[in-house]
């Protein structure tokens, strides 16, 4: 089955008697809801509830949690984590040589020779497992995985977003588990909650596509020269985008072409996503 090692992510061990409660109270996550064997999405907010800091999150032994992020941000995150932890009982440090894998299919689990796979539940249409142990004899395929996460909508900062500059239900946490809407406080929450109870978030990870080959990754999305989004991931015809859904409505109503640079785009939601195209848009010129 296929897999990817993946060279840019890092882990980060947060353990001791006061672990859970300590990121309980700080990241997006439920960890009420974090089962064995799993690897949740979640993130780290500014209070004005912009993303800080992406990861997954999986529970490692008793006491114990491992969160995966990427490598360029991992000693930041590091940080950020001590300058919370107060007198929090609980130990945090980057794992040193980390191996992270994946494998996707049927029988994903077989493509890993760790047995204790976690699963990715980002992924809603396609068996997806992780693995942070073990060996692995070879790099697999970086780029099936990548267009892989493109055909499922599911966006990751760095290629897709800059933290700093996006809520979490910009890049869809709010539907993948990435938020908990029942949990207490946390960093950031009340800009959260307020966007999720008053229907205001605008701006969503669509699924590109094109007729031929898409404009490298950063690219505006635009309808009459006016932007309406910014193209993240790609591969080959197809990629991701992050874009105001009512100005891609209006587009599309009035059968305005979306551009890419000069090649035509069509958006789509994806399959697996909730939310949808709001009824009240706004038109082309005020785009």
């Amino acid at each position: 089955m296929p897999f990817a090692l993946l060279k840019d992510r890092a882990l980060i061990s947060v353990s001791g008697p006061d672990a859970e409660h300590f990121l309980q109270n700080i990241l997006t996550t439920d960890l009420d809801a974090l089962g064995a064997g799993e690897a949740k999405p979640g993130a780290l907010l500014s209070p004005q509830g912009k993303i800080l800091f992406d990861f997954l999150i999986s529970r490692a032994g008793e006491n114990g949690f491992r969160l995966e992020c990427r490598t360029d941000i991992a000693d930041d995150f590091v940080r950020r984590l001590m300058l919370y932890r107060l007198r929090a009982k609980a130990e945090i440090a980057k794992q040193d040589q980390a191996l992270v894998a994946v494998a996707w299919g049927d029988d994903s689990t077989a493509s890993l020779a760790d047995s204790t796979s976690l699963a990715d539940t980002r992924f809603r249409e396609v068996e997806v497992r992780r693995t942070y142990e073990g060996a692995v004899q070879e790099s697999g395929d970086a780029g099936a995985w990548q267009a892989l996460r493109i055909a499922n909508g599911i966006a990751e900062s760095g290629s897709d977003y800059q933290l700093g500059d996006a809520f979490p239900h910009d890049v869809l946490l709010d539907e993948s588990g990435g938020v908990g809407f029942k949990k207490g406080c946390y960093v950031g929450q009340e800009v959260v909650s307020r966007m999720q109870h008053r229907g205001t978030a605008r701006r969503r990870v669509l699924i590109a596509t094109a007729g031929g080959s898409l404009t490298a990754s950063g690219n505006e999305l635009t309808v009459a020269g006016r932007p309406v989004g910014t193209l993240g991931s790609v591969s080959g015809g197809r990629g991701l985008a992050i874009a105001r859904i009512d100005r891609v409505k209006a587009a599309l109503d009035a059968r305005d072409p979306i551009m890419a640079g000069d090649v035509q785009v069509t958006l789509a939601i994806p399959g697996w996503a909730k939310f949808s195209f709001p009824q009240d848009t706004v038109s082309a010129e005020e785009a």
